[in-house]
């Protein structure tokens, strides 16, 4: 049986003060990026992997491709860091799953396979050799 939290209650909980925080962080992220264009040059700091060896990180392109994104551009996003649009779309669909869990269930929902951050890691190892092989262009920051 669970017993109702009250909204100062639940500001009690353990890590409670970093969801806050987190989610406070993430949207004043969201505002500057949706208010400043990173296709302009010299907006944002270029990747430090590609100005010193120039082969591309896992994330080149990234800030373009959410921009694009936030923009509903989700054929330049793709074209700029194709992990991006699939990653906001995981990350979606595990919210709705958490949200939808905990409403039907009463009780939060498990917690992840210890796997999944390794498959995650492994991924995006994979994902920054491929985009640097040659022939594989389709992968790189257009």
């Amino acid at each position: 049986m669970t017993s109702p939290v009250s909204s100062a209650g639940a500001l009690r909980r353990p890590g409670a003060g970093f969801a806050v925080a987190g989610a406070v962080a993430a949207a004043g992220a969201l505002t500057y990026l949706g208010t400043h264009d990173p296709h302009v040059a010299g907006s944002y700091p270029t990747c430090i992997l590609y100005s010193s060896t120039g082969l591309y990180c896992p994330a080149c392109g990234g800030t373009r491709a959410a921009y694009d994104l936030m923009h509903g551009d989700v054929a330049d996003a793709f074209a700029r860091n194709p992990a991006v649009p699939m990653i906001a779309v995981a990350v979606v669909a595990w919210v709705l799953y958490r949200i939808t869990y905990r409403r039907r269930r009463g009780t939060s929902a498990p917690a992840a396979p210890a796997w999944v951050p390794v498959a995650i890691g492994f991924s995006a190892l994979v994902f920054g050799v491929l985009r640097n092989v040659p022939g594989w262009d389709w992968l790189s920051p257009a």
